[in-house]
This record gives C-alpha cells, sequence and structure tokens, in this order.
C-alpha cells in the first residue's frame, strides 16, 4: 500500500510519502487543504488505523474494499462519501473501485490499484494553475471525478472510431472475424454503460445534496460535470442502437448473399431437371429402342439438350429471375 499526501494553501504546497497512516498525518495541513491518496488495499490495519483518526464509518470502510460496489453518493457526519469506477489507461479497458471521502479540510482517495491517474491535479496543485488552491475540499473532489469522466470520453471515443470501422466493414468487405469483433466491442460497450448511468445518479444525488460540504460556488462545476456524464450516457445509447442497425444490415446482407447463392443453384438445378430426363430415357438398356441405330442420334440429342438449357435461360432472364 502506498500512501501519499499532498497539502496547500493559497501560499504553498508541498507533497509527502509514508508508510504509515500515522506518519502521514504529521504533514496534515493544519490551516490548509490535505489531500491523501491510499494506493491498493494490501494493508487493511493502516486503512483501519486510517477511518480510527478521520471517523469513518465501518460500513464506509467495507464500500471502500468492496471492489464490486456500485457508485453512490452517501452523507454521513464527519464527511461526504462518494464511491465509483475509474478506468486504468495502462490497462486498456479495464476499470477499478475508487472511493473519495470529503471532509471539512481533507479529500482522501482510495484507489484499488496503483497508478497515477491525477498527475495533472497534482501538477496544477504545485503550480498554482487555476483555481483550485483558492477553493475548498469540494472543488478537488469535483477535479478529481472530472478527470475521472474524461477517461470515459477517451475510452467512449475509442468505442466511436471500432464503430466506424465495422460499418465500413459491413458494407466493403465482411470477413470471418466480423461477428466476434462486433460482439466483443458491444460487451465493451455495456461495460462503460455499467460504469456511466450509476455514476450519473450519483452526481444528480450530490446535486441536490443540502450539504455543508458542498458550497454554492461549486453548483456550475458540478452542472457541468453532470452535464458531461449526460452527454457520455447518451452518446453510450447512440453507440448501441448503431451497433444494433450494423447487426441489422450485416444480417441482411448475408440473407441477400445466401439468397443470390440459392437462386443461381436452383436455375442450375432448373436447367439440368429436363437434360437429365432426357439422359435417363436414352440410358435405359433396352434393346429394342427407337433412333438407337441412327448415325445422327447422338448430335440430335446434343442439340436438343443445348437448345432446351438456352431456351431456358432466356425465359428466366425474361422474367427477370436472373
Amino acid at each position: 500500500m502506498l500512501l501519499s499526501l499532498i497539502g496547500y494553501d493559497p501560499v504553498g504546497a508541498w507533497t509527502k510519502t509514508a508508510d504509515t497512516a500515522a506518519e502521514l498525518l504529521t504533514w496534515k495541513n493544519p490551516s490548509g487543504i490535505t489531500w491523501i491518496n491510499v494506493e491498493c488495499f494490501d494493508n487493511l490495519e493502516e486503512i483501519n488505523r486510517l477511518a480510527e483518526l478521520f471517523k469513518i464509518h465501518p460500513l464506509t470502510v467495507e464500500d471502500i474494499l468492496d471492489t464490486f460496489q456500485r457508485p453512490k453518493t452517501e452523507e454521513f457526519d464527519d464527511y461526504l462519501f462518494i464511491t465509483f469506477k475509474a478506468a486504468n489507461p495502462s490497462e486498456g479497458l479495464v476499470f477499478e473501485h475508487m472511493s473519495l471521502l470529503i471532509t471539512d479540510d481533507a479529500v482522501i482517495t482510495f484507489q484499488e490499484k496503483p497508478g497515477d491517474y491525477f498527475d495533472g491535479i497534482r501538477k496544477r496543485i504545485l503550480n498554482n494553475a487555476g483555481r483550485i488552491r483558492r477553493m475548498g475540499t469540494d472543488y478537488l473532489a469535483y477535479a478529481i471525478i472530472d478527470a475521472v469522466v474524461d477517461e470515459y470520453f477517451i475510452i467512449i471515443d475509442s468505442l466511436g472510431s471500432e464503430i466506424e470501422d465495422f460499418e465500413e466493414r459491413v458494407i466493403d468487405k465482411m470477413d470471418d472475424t466480423f461477428i466476434q469483433d462486433i460482439q466483443d466491442t458491444k460487451r465493451e460497450l455495456l461495460k462503460v454503460r455499467r460504469v456511466v448511468w450509476p455514476l450519473r445518479e450519483s452526481l444528480s444525488l450530490l446535486m441536490h445534496l443540502d450539504s455543508k460540504r458542498i458550497g454554492d460556488e461549486l453548483e456550475p462545476f458540478l452542472k457541468d460535470l453532470y452535464d458531461h456524464i449526460i452527454q457520455a450516457a447518451e452518446t453510450i445509447e447512440t453507440y448501441r442502437e448503431l451497433i444494433a442497425g450494423i447487426m441489422e444490415v450485416y444480417l441482411t446482407a448475408a440473407s441477400n448473399r445466401l439468397s443470390k447463392v440459392m437462386k443461381v443453384l436452383t436455375i442450375i438445378s432448373t436447367i439440368f431437371i429436363p437434360l437429365t430426363f432426357i439422359v435417363g430415357v436414352y440410358g435405359m438398356n433396352f434393346r429394342f429402342m427407337p433412333e438407337l441405330e441412327y448415325p445422327l442420334a447422338y448430335p440430335i440429342v446434343w442439340g436438343i439438350m443445348t437448345a432446351i438449357a438456352l431456351g431456358m435461360l432466356l425465359f428466366f432472364k425474361r422474367r427477370k429471375w436472373i
């Protein structure tokens, strides 16, 4: 488990790492904002120690450690708790469980896996860029969630590019892997949907939550964040409809190809029915059959069969069957 801390106020900022929660809290900013980040859940003793120091409810600790927990927002006496799923950009389409606690003077984030998702936020704090060092803990929490939502859009845009490729493949070159590829993309889209939609509900609750830890000045930022998550959700639904349409086009095209093949086979079979009849008649081993001794019988039969075949083709063409 890795424990890191960033303390800041309008005047300055600093960052520290530690092995224990007690050691980390010696660097806590007494007059400004402190951001504590916990990576990995392999040291339950230190997590419980941190929970004691910040008076985190045992049920909240369970939600933090439960990696299958659905995104939600809850308010307690000493903190506001938000849990959600974050994309791991280094591992493809993999989501990890993340939790966030907002207190009066600190924000605590818990990451299921190690990795630096918020380097941009840290740089803004350390370089005093933007408004983040002049705002409270609620704005820091907003910035963290906003960074997570931005990762959603990167994934959604990637899936959109795959869907555009499927639209070209379904028309130009449907290969043997088409169905498998589009099913894989459909599953990935469903995975993203399961992450985005619950966060939408959680943000909606956060916007309407009458909490002292969410200041009025944060309202426009929360509305903007909510608009982003709505946009992501709507884009996902649009992509799901596109995939359904592509599958329908694929099945229709496959059916048309099969119909064309069956049409050709049917025409060939129909042409050969009378020819087979003639050959069958003259293939019978009767001793006394007419025309058996006639010198021109063989070419005449071939001529009749050729005329029948050409006549049937001409008939099919006039009827626009071919």
